[in-house]
């Protein structure tokens, strides 16, 4: 069975000001997920499962219809606050999705196999996809504890426009992964980045940090991991309406208890992606010197 790509494009996009999901970036007007769609398909993925709002449902569905809908099967899963809560009562007032652990929950009914994530607003190069299908077509069995993560170089990831949260990777000497810390709020400091502990403290973070982008190669084992962590996120959250549960932050904690592994997949592929305003003309330069290299058509669906 052919691998299955879950694309989590439920995000609202405040700091962008848009729907960054479909921000034409290409020649021929594609937006920036299209490219890891292309990608995928090449690499031998045969269901694109998206995670959408309500509110962009057929604007994403009439975009993928005028595109690239006849090239592979598609499926829509929204995310909705309601859906896997113990006690739905408690969200009012809440209106932003509930993060990208939710996110991968929210399409265990559409997900049989072995499947690859990827966010909407990144650009993650066609090695990546490549990796993760070869990855995950040797995991025969759905309850596989095996899972993957490509990692990019942390420098390679920052925005000028402002902070951004990444997936600090700790790896193991055996090349899988021994730790993954959400941070958020990292900027760029020269060649390397700085944030802002808990504690008020600088730390500085070397830029050739690997860190996640949310690339990530799962079984459907991690269904149940997910859903008794966001029980437990639920519980222990202090502000419901602005807490995120975490995709990496789930993991991890799967990691330091001994119940999964992860094998590290590093990246020489170049990231980028829409964060902020600013970010759009830099993904527009990137696209087209690759188009012009000869990687990808100028007519992407042609």
């Amino acid at each position: 069975m052919d691998p299955t790509l879950v694309v989590l494009a439920a995000g609202i996009g405040k700091r962008y000001g848009g729907l960054k999901q479909l921000e034409p970036v290409g020649p021929d007007g594609s937006a920036l997920m299209e490219y890891g769609i292309y990608d995928a398909i090449r690499a031998g993925f045969d269901k694109i499962v998206f995670v959408i709002r309500p509110e962009i449902e057929s604007l994403l569905k009439d975009h993928a219809a005028s595109r690239y809908a006849r090239h592979v099967n598609l499926t829509y899963v929204v995310q909705s606050l309601e859906k896997h809560l113990p006690d739905p009562a408690v969200v009012t007032g809440r209106t932003k999705p509930w993060g990208t652990g939710h996110a991968v929950l929210c399409v265990e009914d559409s997900v049989t196999a072995p499947f690859a994530v990827i966010n909407a607003d990144d650009f993650y190069g066609a090695a990546a996809f490549s990796e993760l299908s070869s990855f995950l077509g040797k995991l025969s069995d759905a309850a596989s504890n095996s899972y993957a993560l490509v990692g990019y170089r942390l420098h390679s990831t920052l925005s000028d426009g402002g902070t951004v949260s990444r997936g600090v990777c700790r790896r193991a000497p055996n090349g899988w992964l021994a730790g993954i810390e959400e941070i958020t709020k990292i900027e760029r400091h020269g060649v390397d980045a700085r944030y802002v502990d808990s504690n008020g403290t600088e730390q500085i973070l070397d830029g050739d940090t690997t860190v996640s982008m949310n690339t990530w190669g799962l079984a459907p084992s991690v269904f149940d991991l997910l859903r008794e962590r966001f029980e437990a996120f639920f519980a222990g959250s202090q502000d419901l309406e602005t807490a995120e549960f975490y995709l990496p932050t789930a993991i991890n904690d799967a990691i330091l208890r001994g119940t999964v592994q992860v094998k590290l997949l590093p990246s020489t592929d170049s990231w980028c992606g829409v964060t902020y305003p600013q970010d759009k003309q830099l993904v527009i330069e990137h696209i087209q010197h690759l188009v012009e290299r000869g990687e990808y058509p100028r007519d992407l669906w042609e």
